[in-house]
């Protein structure tokens, strides 16, 4: 059998994957044994969402069968069994990035985690002219000069709350641009990231190009300015093995629901030296430690930042999504995407009429394809694939300054994971060859 070995991620060479241990695989994930309009469902989402394996789903239901209680709050049998399982996951979710028991947050998705760092930052400047909390606050604080930086590929979610931290400081939002093909203009990175920045933030994996960013290379150029480095992980976390230590970046974010777990849990990483002085974002219960009628006094991180009752299941579901990974093989994983990615990409590249964003084939990418078909609205290619039980995702991708940056407003996404085979692609390709014959395109 052939094997693979990526250089730091592996001490000794492993097995790599192949569509009979993927078929096994499927057997994990109960959605996917269904018919989709008279056809075997192939499901090219999960970029946006992916499916749940069994023992996620147990995690999550045993919780609430065994252990449900509020954590943190009673002395009872059930509320001290709730809070060690919800802490243990944070432990699991904590080694599985490479970071610190203390630096993991809980968030409801990484939108939140971004909203969450981009509020405590513009709250900075307000603690610290205050003369309140930690005397560092003011080297964090942004004003009129500052400068954030952030990349024309960016999901909404990146991007917005960046704007939105700038218009509450009056701080000017900058840009690292794109090339025809998807990748950043490195060339120009260097004139853009300077002595003004105090936040530099980027996506690890595009999830419209499939590209991979090079984060040691742009955490190096931030911390050379002194900025802030957050990353956002959402198409790398469930992808390829996740080391926010040795990427070097200063806060990063993801989904679980992205990665086998459920909706309504995510993870925000923060080195603890900045996490226990920033402000926090939302207040409440369960995070202070003494409380006036006239001012509050609050925990360090994570309780910090985790006011109120937690998403308890979710965060244990989440950790067992993890270990699902971890034992798995995130380095085989990534492998294996790859290889379907290109198989996608070499496969749309040959079909008259199709546009592919983002790397040609041969170049390194995750595993998933954009792309536009020429004469037919992406909606409707989404649902003639549909029709023939595949599943992909149509639209902007919340990603609408790229679009207008290649000259598109819509493109239909195909994105692979571990439980996907060869012939689902192969699948999706035939059903893509059709679509312009359909549509007299």
């Amino acid at each position: 059998m052939a094997l693979v070995s990526t250089p730091a991620t592996l001490e000794r060479a492993v097995p790599v994957m192949d569509n009979a241990e993927v078929l096994r695989i499927r057997n994990d994930f109960p959605v996917l044994n269904q018919l989709v309009n008279g056809q075997p469902l192939v499901y090219l989402d999960s970029g946006a969402t992916s499916q749940n394996p069994v023992s996620v789903i147990e995690a999550e239901q045993e919780f609430y069968e065994q252990r449900n209680a509020a954590v943190h709050r009673g002395a009872h049998h059930l509320a001290v069994e709730a809070t060690e399982v919800f802490e243990d996951a944070r432990q699991t979710i904590a080694e599985f990035i490479g970071a610190e028991y203390e630096e993991t947050i809980w968030t409801s998705n990484a939108t939140e985690g971004l909203n969450l760092l981009s509020y405590a930052l513009s709250n900075a400047g307000l603690w610290a002219a205050q003369g309140r909390g930690d005397q560092r606050l003011g080297e964090l604080a942004l004003g009129p000069g500052d400068e954030i930086v952030v990349t024309e590929m960016e999901h909404h979610a990146n991007l917005i709350p960046w704007q939105e931290l700038a218009f509450r400081t009056g701080a000017t939002l900058r840009y690292i641009p794109v090339t025809d093909d998807g990748n950043l203009r490195m060339d120009q990175a260097g004139g853009i990231v300077g002595p003004r920045t105090k936040v530099l933030a980027f996506t690890h994996a595009s999830n419209v190009l499939g590209v991979i960013n090079p984060v040691k290379e742009l955490a190096a150029l931030g911390h050379a300015a002194g900025a802030l480095v957050v990353l956002d992980a959402c198409q790398s976390a469930p992808h390829l093995p996740l080391d926010v230590k040795e990427l070097d970046v200063d806060f990063a974010v993801f989904s679980g629901h992205k990665m086998l777990a459920p909706t309504g849990i995510g993870v925000l990483y923060g080195r603890q030296e900045l996490l226990d002085i920033l402000p926090p974002f939302l207040t409440g219960g369960s995070m202070i430690t003494t409380v006036t009628m006239e001012r509050a006094e609050y925990l360090p991180a994570p309780q910090r930042f985790e006011a109120g009752t937690q998403r308890i299941s979710q965060a244990v579901a989440l950790a067992a999504a993890a270990n699902y990974l971890t034992e798995t093989g995130l380095d085989r994983i990534h492998a294996w995407e790859a290889e379907l990615g290109q198989r996608m990409v070499a496969g749309l590249e040959s079909i008259p009429g199709i546009r592919v964003l983002g790397p040609a084939a041969g170049k390194e990418r995750i595993g998933l394809a954009a792309f536009d078909v020429d004469g037919v609205h992406a909606h409707d290619v989404g649902q003639f694939l549909d029709s023939r039980g595949i599943a992909v995702r149509v639209g902007h991708h919340c990603a609408q300054p790229l679009h207008r940056r290649l000259g598109l407003t819509a493109t239909t996404r195909a994105s692979a994971y571990l439980y996907n085979t060869t012939d689902d692609v192969d699948r999706f390709l035939e059903a893509v060859a059709g679509v312009r014959a359909y549509f007299r395109a």
